[in-house]
């Protein structure tokens, strides 16, 4: 099969991407990709490293508050059209598949302009703009959540899930030693991001020493801007234990009793893959407030708890994690209700919408 595949700005985006295409080359060796993304974001550096074949297209994202300044972004998306439509007819893919961001917008619409058979997939509860705009242009369109299939064309959504979950089940366990973690205590992981909230790291230098009397242990990803201040301004309980990054998240959320984190896509199909009990901590500076609404999705399952950031403090926190872990009747319906939500094939169902589309060719 070949295969053109899209998808920036964010690891929401791009990871999901890398799992559709570990799945394709485990199904059928012998394929052959192409990764358009943009110039100046993650996957402009990521994907190469990966030695996956790829060509960047300048592209710029509308601002929805200012809007004289979508001039440039729609010089971009025109240009980037042209550009597209010249790489699609030189590699003439089998499939040209769209995973999220303003990249997928020209590549998806110059690929359908071309007679190309196209795929998109959305992986949050409500569909980004690119989305919407391409939804009347692609072919097939995946969801990872069952409530998006209501702002789709019923006769061509379909709900796969994150192929991200398909990737989560293959990972190991990390040996918490390895960690400098007690394998007898439970594990409480706090993430907030690769590069870590200034807000949420504010708030969680308040808490910290509170963590002192517990009896479980925290493990903390500070984020790497945040963590020497950390270092500097904190006197760190023995129970917690402060890292910048983790390479490893997936080894180690597997071994990990609760988390606390924000609600992005990829975090909600890892969380429901695993069946991890979770405090969700959706940001309000994402557009649509599209992680809260990822987020109700687990709550209303009983899958998750929800502390929205005004609220995010040390009384309100503890309280939280005192429940869950202390009630084993409610820890083990948490666990039970987010593990029933997750999708342990996902990217085995897109690979096979997609293998239909090409039968179609």
């Amino acid at each position: 099969m070949r295969v053109i595949i899209s998808a920036g700005g964010t690891g929401g985006h791009i990871y999901p991407a890398l799992a559709i295409i570990k799945k394709i080359k485990e199904m059928e060796p012998g394929s052959e990709f192409l990764y358009i993304g943009t110039k100046d974001r993650m996957e402009a550096s990521l994907i190469p490293k990966r030695k996956i074949p790829y060509v960047g297209i300048e592209m710029k994202g509308l601002n929805r508050k200012k809007v004289w300044k979508n001039i440039k972004a729609i010089q971009c998306f025109l240009s980037g059209i042209k550009q597209a439509k010249q790489e699609i007819r030189k590699f003439n893919p089998d499939v040209v598949l769209g995973v999220g961001g303003y990249i997928t917008a020209p590549v998806i619409y110059a690929a359908k302009k071309l007679g190309y058979k196209t795929f998109i997939h959305e992986q949050n509860c409500i569909p980004g703009l690119s989305n919407k705009f391409l939804s009347h242009y692609a072919d097939r369109i995946g969801v990872s959540l069952e409530e998006s299939l209501a702002y789709f064309d019923t006769k061509k959504a379909i709900f796969t899930g994150n192929p991200r979950s398909e990737e989560v089940l293959q990972v190991k366990p990390v040996d918490k030693k390895e960690l400098g973690l007690s394998p007898l205590k439970k594990l409480v992981l706090i993430v907030m991001g690769s590069l870590g909230s200034m807000t949420m790291n504010q708030k969680m230098k308040e808490i910290i020493p509170g963590f002192a009397s517990k009896n479980y242990e925290v493990l903390l990803v500070t984020g790497k801007n945040y963590y020497e201040k950390y270092q500097k301004e904190l006197a760190v309980p023995s129970n917690v234990k402060l890292v910048p990054y983790l390479d490893n998240m997936l080894e180690i959320m597997k071994k990990t009793d609760l988390i606390v984190s924000r609600s992005g896509a990829s975090t909600i199909a890892e969380i429901t893959a695993i069946g991890l009990p979770s405090i969700l901590v959706p940001s309000p500076y994402v557009t649509h407030n599209h992680q809260l609404k990822n987020a109700l999705a687990l709550e209303k399952c009983e899958a998750a708890v929800i502390l929205e950031e005004d609220n995010f403090n040390k009384e309100n926190l503890m309280t939280q994690i005192d429940r869950i872990l202390n009630d084993q009747k409610y820890y083990h319906k948490m666990k039970h209700s987010a593990k029933k939500l997750g999708v342990p094939d996902s990217a085995t169902r897109i690979y096979h919408v997609i293998k239909e589309l090409v039968k179609e060719k």
